[in-house]
């Protein structure tokens, strides 16, 4: 399969400066990046379909690829009622895992590799698994994804207090972001990358202008809202004392 162009991004084109001084720079163009597998654990589950793109400034998509994997193994009924994807149609469509996972880890590295920050939705979910899948697969990881921009850690962070379930799709509605087909990775990496321009330009003057730095903050403000969420669910007793939620942040600790 012929690589497409995003896989040949240029570095200095990525760098060049906002045209609008109001938003900030590394909203001018977004990676963006979604995985749907084939359950929540991300040292033991699959990918079975993934898709890695590029937006410009208005959220426009100007670049993408879709995967469908074989992922090896039998797909759970209440993952293929979320995705849609079944054991059969992934074993008669889908692609050799190894190659998936190596493809699209290719598409990220040149995103990282061109400067352009890459948006995913609960970053260490998808970032965490596919490093799992890597090892599994014998594929170079990505050890270090820089720079991501997770618009879940962002919106708690810049509208902590506001009520109401923070999904994909209920953030989304919050922003009049669309979202047509939640839990298909292509629209759920879209509307992410839209979400978060909605964010860069109604938190403008919150945000740093550097991509860079923004994943700085992110580190701090995702283990504080870990920390917070540990000290909440201790106290309702939904989970022991001595337990805490793991909150690195944008991959999780190797387990």
């Amino acid at each position: 399969m012929d690589q497409p162009a995003l896989f040949d991004l240029d570095p200095d084109d990525a760098a060049t400066p906002h045209t609008d001084a109001a938003v900030p720079d590394w909203s001018r163009r977004v990676g963006v990046f979604d995985l749907e597998t084939t359950g929540i654990d991300v040292t033991g589950d699959r990918v079975v379909t993934a898709h890695v793109g590029v937006l410009d400034g208005t959220g426009a998509v100007v670049q993408a690829q879709d995967w469908l994997a074989d992922p090896g193994v039998e797909i759970p009924d209440a993952a293929a009622a979320v995705h849609g994807v079944t054991t059969e149609y992934a074993r008669a469509h889908g692609r050799p895992a190894a190659d998936v996972v190596a493809e699209v880890t290719a598409a990220l590295r040149a995103l990282f590799e061109a400067g352009v920050p890459v948006v995913a939705y609960n970053a260490p979910y998808d970032f965490s698994l596919l490093a799992h899948e890597c090892r599994r697969h014998g594929v170079a990881e990505i050890a270090r994804p820089e720079p991501v921009i997770d618009p879940l850690v962002l919106d708690k962070a810049l509208d902590r207090y506001r009520r109401g379930k923070r999904t994909l799709t209920a953030v989304a509605a919050h922003y009049a972001v669309a979202l047509e087909d939640a839990h298909e990775a292509a629209s759920d990496a879209v509307a992410a990358g839209r979400v978060a321009l909605a964010l860069a330009q109604r938190y403008a003057t919150a945000l740093p202008a550097s991509a860079v730095e923004l994943h700085t903050r992110q580190i701090g403000w995702a283990r504080d809202q870990a920390e917070s969420l540990t000290e909440y669910f201790v106290r309702i007793g939904r989970i022991d004392p001595a337990d805490t939620l793991d909150g690195s942040w944008p991959i999780r600790a190797r387990t």
